[in-house]
C-alpha cells in the first residue's frame, strides 16, 4: 500500500512537471522564439521518455548530468559561436522581421488639420478636449494619465468645455510621455489623432508602405528604403543606412576583421602575448612561492608551524574580489599605503596605474598573493606523500638539501602537479575578475581605435568590445570568445593527455 502511494505520488509529480514544462514552452513560443521553443519541446519530450520508458531505465541516472551539459555548456558555447558569424551589435540588434515591423509602425502627421489640445483636471484624472479652428470640439471621459502602455481613447462631441480651469502648460508638459501613448479617435472617423506638438494633435498615418519586393516606400516624400542583407540595414537610394539595423549572417567576416584589420590586429597581438605571459608568469610565481613555503612548513625543526600555516592560508580564506579591491586601495598612486612607504623610504611614488610595466607588475604581485596558498596546499600534500626512506637513503649517501630538492622532491611532485598547473594556466588565461577590479585594462593604448589597454587580457578585451565600445559589437566579441574557447580547449586536451600519462606511469 505504501509503495503504491509512493508510485502514485511520483506520477502526480511527473504530470505536474510535464504540464509546467509545456507551459514554459508555450511562453517561449509566445515570446517570439520558435527555435528555442522547439528545442525546449524536444528536451521535454526526451525527458518524459527517459523517465517513463522501461527501455531507458539505465539512462535515468545519467540523463540529468547529460542534460545539464547540453543546456548549460554546449548550448551557450554553440550560441556564442553562432553569434560570431553575425553582425549582431547595438546597431544591428533586431531581427529582419522586427526591424521591418518597426518601420511599418512609424507614423507621420498627414496634411490634415491639427487640433488644439487642452487638459481639464478632475480629481487625479484629466478630461482631454480637442478643438479645431472652427470652434468644433470633442472631449474624453476623465482618464488617468498614470497608466502605462498605449491606449485608444474615443472622443465625443462637446458643445461646452468641462467645468473648472484648464490645466497649466507645466502639467501638460509633465504628462507628455503619457499623452504620446494615446490614440484619439473622433466620431465616425478611422484616423488616429496623436500628439504632434506641445498642445496639438493631428491625424497620423503610417509612414511606410511595404512593396512586393520587400522595399518600403515613404508616404511622406516617396523615398524608397531597400533591405541590404550584406550590411543588415535598410538603405536609401543614395546608399545611406537607416537605423535600426537587423541581424544577418556575415560568414567569417568577424574573424577576418579580427586577424587582418589593422584596427584590431595591433592590439590583439599585444593583448594575446600579454595574456600568455600573464598566465604563465602567474603559474610560475605561485608555484615557486607555494613550493618554497610548503617545503619550509614541512621542515620538522620549524617551531610554530601551525601558526605559520594559518597565517599563510589567510589570503585563500578571504574572498578574492575583496582582496583585489583592498590592493587597489593600497596601490593608489596618491593615497595608497604602498606609495606612502616607498615615498618615505626612497622618495619615489611609482605610477602603478598609469605606467604599463608597473601596472603589469602590480597585477602579477596581486595575483601571486591570491594564488600561492592553493599551490602551497597542493605541494604540502604531495611532499607529505613522499616516503621518508628516500631522504634517509640520500642522507646515507651524502646527499644534501639541494640533492633532496632536485633529485627527490621536485621530480616526484612535478608529474602529479603538472595537470593542476595547466588548469591554473587556463584559469588565469580567463581571469577577468582580477583585471576588471584592479586595473580595468588600463592604461589604454594610445594608438588603438578600439577600447584596449596594456593590462587587458583576451577576455577583458572581449568584454570591453562587447559592452564598452560605442558600437557594442557582440558579434566581434563572440568571435574573440570563440578563439579563446579554442585555446582553452587545446589546453584541456593537453591536460587530459598529461593526466593519462601520469595514470599510465603509476
Amino acid at each position: 500500500m505504501q509503495r503504491s502511494n509512493l508510485r502514485l505520488g511520483w506520477m502526480v509529480f511527473g504530470a505536474l512537471a510535464f504540464l509546467i514544462g509545456l507551459y514554459l514552452v508555450f511562453l517561449i513560443q509566445r515570446a517570439g522564439h520558435p527555435m528555442l521553443a522547439l528545442g525546449s519541446a524536444g528536451l521535454l519530450g526526451v525527458t518524459t521518455w527517459v523517465f517513463t520508458s522501461e527501455r531507458a531505465y539505465a539512462w535515468r541516472y545519467l540523463y540529468p548530468g547529460v542534460a545539464a551539459v547540453l543546456v548549460f555548456v554546449l548550448f551557450p558555447a554553440l550560441y556564442t559561436v553562432g553569434i560570431g558569424f553575425t553582425n549582431y551589435s547595438s546597431t544591428n540588434l533586431l531581427s529582419y522581421e522586427r526591424a521591418t515591423a518597426y518601420f511599418l509602425d512609424q507614423k507621420y502627421a498627414g496634411s490634415g488639420e491639427q487640433l488644439g489640445l487642452s487638459l481639464y483636471p478632475v480629481d487625479a484624472r484629466f478630461i482631454l478636449r480637442v478643438e479645431n479652428e472652427a470652434g468644433q470640439a470633442w472631449q474624453t471621459e476623465p482618464l488617468s494619465l498614470r497608466d502605462a502602455g498605449a491606449r485608444t481613447v474615443a472622443l465625443q462631441p462637446a458643445a461646452r468645455p468641462p467645468a473648472g480651469d484648464k490645466a497649466p502648460l507645466k502639467d501638460v508638459i509633465a504628462h507628455q510621455a503619457a499623452l504620446k501613448t494615446l490614440a484619439l479617435i473622433l466620431p465616425a472617423s478611422r484616423d488616429e489623432y496623436r500628439l504632434s506638438g506641445l498642445s496639438k494633435v493631428a491625424a497620423m498615418a503610417p509612414l511606410y508602405a511595404r512593396n512586393a519586393d520587400g522595399s518600403l516606400t515613404s508616404r511622406q516624400d516617396g523615398s524608397v528604403l531597400r533591405p541590404d542583407f550584406d550590411t543588415g540595414f535598410y538603405t536609401s537610394a543614395g546608399g545611406e543606412r537607416v537605423a535600426p539595423g537587423f541581424k544577418v549572417g556575415i560568414g567569417f567576416g568577424n574573424f577576418e576583421r579580427l586577424f587582418t584589420s589593422h584596427e584590431f590586429q595591433g592590439p590583439l597581438v599585444k593583448i594575446f602575448v600579454w595574456t600568455v605571459v600573464f598566465a604563465f608568469l602567474t603559474v610560475v610565481f605561485t608555484f615557486v612561492v607555494g613550493f618554497v613555503l610548503a617545503s619550509l612548513l614541512n621542515w620538522e625543526g620549524l617551531r610554530f608551524r601551525g601558526v605559520y600555516r594559518i597565517l599563510l592560508f589567510l589570503p585563500y580564506a578571504v574572498p578574492g574580489f575583496i582582496s583585489i579591491l583592498i590592493f587597489r586601495g593600497l596601490f593608489n598612486e596618491n593615497f595608497g599605503e604602498i606609495n606612502l612607504i616607498l615615498n618615505g623610504l626612497f622618495g619615489i611614488k611609482p605610477s602603478w596605474f598609469s605606467d604599463p610595466l608597473l601596472a603589469k607588475t602590480m597585477l602579477l604581485l596581486v595575483n601571486t598573493w591570491l594564488g600561492y596558498p592553493y599551490t602551497m596546499l597542493l605541494c604540502m600534500g604531495m611532499i607529505k606523500s613522499i616516503p621518508a626512506d628516500l631522504y634517509e637513503v640520500s642522507a646515507i649517501n651524502g646527499g644534501g638539501m639541494w640533492t633532496n630538492l632536485t633529485k627527490i622532491t621536485l621530480p616526484l611532485i612535478m608529474k602529479p602537479i603538472m595537470p593542476l598547473l595547466i588548469a591554473s594556466f587556463a584559469f588565469n588565461f580567463n581571469n577577468f575578475v582580477l583585471i576588471s577590479l584592479l586595473t580595468g585594462g588600463l592604461p589604454d593604448f594610445t594608438d588603438s581605435m578600439v577600447p584596449a589597454g596594456a593590462t587587458d587580457i583576451l577576455v577583458s578585451y572581449t568584454y570591453r568590445i562587447a559592452f564598452q565600445d560605442s558600437g557594442q559589437n557582440f558579434g566581434l566579441a563572440a568571435a574573440i570568445s570563440t578563439v579563446i574557447f579554442a585555446l582553452v580547449a587545446v589546453l584541456s586536451v593537453v591536460n587530459l593527455k598529461l593526466t593519462r600519462v601520469n595514470a599510465s606511469a603509476k
